[in-house]
C-alpha cells in the first residue's frame, strides 16, 4: 500500500484533517497565549495542548506549526499565515524538511494502523534533527496520549535537551496519563469546549451536520464522529442501559460488533458512546439531564444519576473505564473484550445507584 493511501490515525473518518483546516474557532484565548509568547521573546520550546477531544487542539497544532515555518514577523496579531508561501503546499503533503508528525504508525505485518506510537517511530526524530539542522524545526505528537513507555522517554529526552529552534507541539486528550516530567517541561495550552455558535461553525467548516451539535458536549469532533454512525450507536448503548441489569446478550453483540480489523471503526465509535454516556451521567448528577437532551437520553440519564453522590461515582467510572481501554488498545487485547469490560463496568454501577 502506498503511502497516500494509508489510513491517518489522527484524521476522523472522511472528514478534512487538521492540517487542511483553514480556520480555528472558539479557542481565541490558546491562541493569545501563543501568540504573546512569540511576540515577547518567550517561546518555549515544549507546548502541551489539552483539553476534551475534538476541541481543536490539532487544529491549533497546525496552526502554529504553519505559522512557525512561514517566516513570521517578529510581532504578529495573527496566527494566520501569509497566503502564498512556498512552505504551505509542503505542510500541507507532509514534505516540508522542518516538520515532523509523530503519530501511530503503520504496522507493514499486520496491514493495520499501531495502538501506540512506538519507539522506533519516536527514534525518528534523531534523523528528523540531524537532517534539518540549521532553520526552524517544528514536531507534532498526536497524540502524545498514545506514547508507549520507551516512546515517551524518548520525548522527554528530547524535551530536556532540546535542539536550537525546535519546538514540539504535544496534544493530549488525558494529560494526567503522561510523564510528570513531560508535563513539567512543556508550557501548557488548554482549550475547552466550544460555545454553541463556534461548534456549529466549526461543524460546517468541515462538511458535517450542525444537527449533531446536542449531543457533543462542545466537541466537534465529536459531532462529526455522531454524524458518522455515532449517533446510532450512542442511540444502541442508551436503550441497552435503560434497563438494569442490562440485556447480555445485547451487550455481547455490541461488543462482538468491534472484534476484528473490520471493526475498527466501530471500536472508535463504541468507546467514544460509553464516553460520552459516563460523562453526561456524572454530569446529570450534578445539574440533571441537560434540557436539549432527547427524550429516551433524559429518562437513562435520571435514571443513573438521580444525585450527586452518583455523579462522583460515574466521573470516577470515566476515567477508570478511559484507563483501562488505553491499557488494552496498547497491549492488544481484543477489542470485543474492551467494550465488554466497558459495558459491565457500566451495568455494575448502574446497579448499585
Amino acid at each position: 500500500m502506498s503511502d497516500d493511501a494509508l489510513p491517518e490515525p489522527d484524521r476522523l473518518g472522511a472528514f478534512p484533517h487538521p492540517r487542511e483546516t483553514a480556520q480555528l474557532f472558539g479557542q481565541d484565548a490558546a491562541e493569545a497565549v501563543f501568540l504573546d509568547a512569540w511576540n515577547t521573546g518567550r517561546l518555549h520550546h515544549g507546548w502541551l495542548l489539552t483539553g476534551p477531544r475534538g476541541v481543536g487542539k490539532a487544529t491549533l497544532a497546525w496552526r502554529i506549526a504553519r505559522f512557525l515555518l512561514t517566516d513570521p514577523p517578529r510581532h504578529a496579531d495573527t496566527l494566520d499565515a501569509p497566503e502564498g508561501h512556498p512552505a504551505l503546499p509542503r505542510i500541507r503533503a507532509l514534505s516540508e524538511p522542518g516538520l515532523m508528525l509523530l503519530r501511530r504508525p503503520w504496522d507493514e505485518k499486520t496491514k493495520k494502523l499501531r495502538d501506540v506510537i512506538t519507539v522506533d517511530a519516536a527514534r525518528r526524530l534523531g534523523g528528523f534533527f540531524a537532517m534539518s539542522a540549521g532553520g526552524r524545526r517544528v514536531v507534532i505528537v498526536d497524540a502524545a496520549d498514545d506514547l508507549n513507555p520507551n516512546a515517551a522517554n524518548a520525548i522527554l529526552k528530547l524535551l530536556e535537551e532540546s535542539p536550537a529552534a525546535a519546538t514540539l507541539l504535544l496534544v493530549a486528550h488525558q494529560p494526567a496519563r503522561l510523564l510528570p516530567t513531560i508535563r513539567s517541561r512543556c508550557r501548557v495550552l488548554r482549550l475547552g469546549p466550544l460555545a454553541p455558535d463556534a461548534l456549529d461553525a466549526a461543524i460546517t467548516q468541515a462538511g458535517g451536520d450542525p444537527a449533531s451539535a446536542a449531543l457533543a458536549d462542545g466537541s466537534v469532533g465529536a459531532a462529526l464522529m455522531l454524524a458518522e454512525g455515532g449517533t446510532e450507536t450512542y442511540e444502541a448503548l442508551l436503550d441497552l442501559m435503560s434497563q438494569s441489569p442490562m440485556d447480555r446478550p445485547t451487550a455481547r453483540k455490541l461488543a462482538d460488533a468491534c472484534a476484528g480489523r473490520a471493526g475498527a471503526e466501530r471500536l472508535a465509535r463504541t468507546l467514544e458512546a460509553i464516553d460520552r454516556l459516563l460523562h453526561r451521567a456524572a454530569r446529570a448528577g450534578l445539574l440533571g439531564p441537560p434540557a436539549d437532551a432527547p427524550e429516551a437520553e433524559a429518562r437513562v440519564l435520571a435514571r443513573l444519576a438521580p444525585h450527586d453522590r452518583a455523579a462522583r461515582d460515574w466521573a470516577a467510572l470515566a476515567q477508570q473505564v478511559g484507563d483501562r481501554a488505553a491499557h488494552a488498545r496498547a497491549v492488544n487485547v481484543d477489542p470485543a473484550a474492551i467494550v465488554w469490560d466497558a459495558l459491565a463496568a457500566i451495568d455494575a454501577q448502574a446497579r448499585r445507584v
